[in-house]
């Protein structure tokens, strides 16, 4: 886990919380541990919630997954068949 103090957080706040979307990060202030800063799917699997992220295969997803997964690989697949 990364390590910051407030004054690195004043000076480079986009850099530590974009670290902190990959891996949780400690604000410290006089060497003491004071924030944590973690991305939502840590936060949530650290309370013990079900992901909000859903994963099917292509032959157990609902009907509306399928269709909008199929239409989109139509929509790539075509272009290519035109140039064909």
């Amino acid at each position: 886990m990364k390590q910051y103090t407030f004054s690195d957080m004043n000076r480079s706040s986009g850099e530590i919380l974009e670290t902190a979307m990959v891996e949780p990060v400690v604000l410290t202030k006089h060497g003491k541990e004071k924030l944590f800063v973690l991305s939502a799917r840590d936060y949530h699997r650290l309370r013990g919630e079900p992901s909000p992220t859903k994963a099917y295969s292509l032959h157990d997803a609902p009907d509306e997954v399928r269709e909008e997964l199929m239409s989109g690989i139509d929509s790539i697949l075509e272009p290519a068949k035109d140039d064909a």
